[in-house]
């Protein structure tokens, strides 16, 4: 094996690293929010229906057909195409990224949901005796506890959009991925090239894995016996 190749390699594919965290991290703070109006949506029937009719139809189809329907679909409206939308969506960064966030809003939206179930009805009927309105006790009671019973699965999510990020290479973006594609058209070396794609993704990974930890032990330290 080349290690030359591979160091060279491996500086080359690190130049895409700045797209991959900035449509994951734009994608994961889109989604987010996204899936916390989905899940306030679910107060009302005729929300609930909505929101879980949308979370069906994102949980239920390929990311890399909504890529493509976005991207390429879209443009076949002629009222998107007039529209003060289309300087947005005819470039590939936007519809990678629109695709992304609507993904993750579907998958963070249930797992928002089972942290909301988990939250106990006690504490929520005490902050309703001590006065406090319905804003003050998603914001102080409810959503502290959803998330922290939700953190585990959600940096799954986490790493599972850095990964998907990937696919945005179908669209001619140049992150990792897709520099990495370019490097094997030219060298036909796939399994070195590749090989230094998957280090940056396992590196990745690790991170948002040590980070959660570390968040999860702040956020209870008396499960862990740290003091916080």
């Amino acid at each position: 094996m080349d290690f030359d190749f591979l160091s060279g390699m491996f500086v080359q594919l690190l130049k895409g690293l700045p797209l991959t965290l900035n449509l994951g991290i734009l994608a994961l703070l889109g989604g987010f929010s996204l899936a916390l109006t989905l899940n306030l949506m679910r107060a009302t029937r005729i929300g609930n229906a909505l929101a879980s009719g949308y979370v069906f139809v994102f949980r239920g189809t390929p990311l890399l057909i909504q890529i493509f329907m976005i991207y390429y679909g879209l443009a076949g409206f002629g009222f998107i195409r007039q529209s003060f939308l289309w300087p947005f969506l005819r470039e590939p960064y936007w519809c990678g990224l629109l695709a992304l966030i609507l993904n993750d809003a579907a998958y963070t939206s249930e797992i928002l949901r089972g942290g909301l179930r988990a939250v106990p009805k006690g504490v929520v009927e005490a902050g309703r005796v001590s006065g406090m309105t319905r804003f003050a006790i998603l914001r102080r009671i409810t959503l502290p506890i959803a998330i922290r019973q939700a953190l585990p699965a959600y940096s799954n999510e986490v790493i599972s959009i850095l990964k998907s990020t990937a696919l945005v290479s179908t669209i001619t973006l140049m992150e990792v991925t897709g520099i990495a594609r370019a490097a094997v058209s030219e060298t036909w070396r796939a399994v070195e090239i590749f090989l230094c794609a998957a280090a940056i993704y396992l590196a990745l990974s690790l991170l948002v894995t040590r980070l959660s930890a570390w968040v999860e032990r702040r956020l209870s330290p008396w499960q862990f016996g740290v003091t916080p």
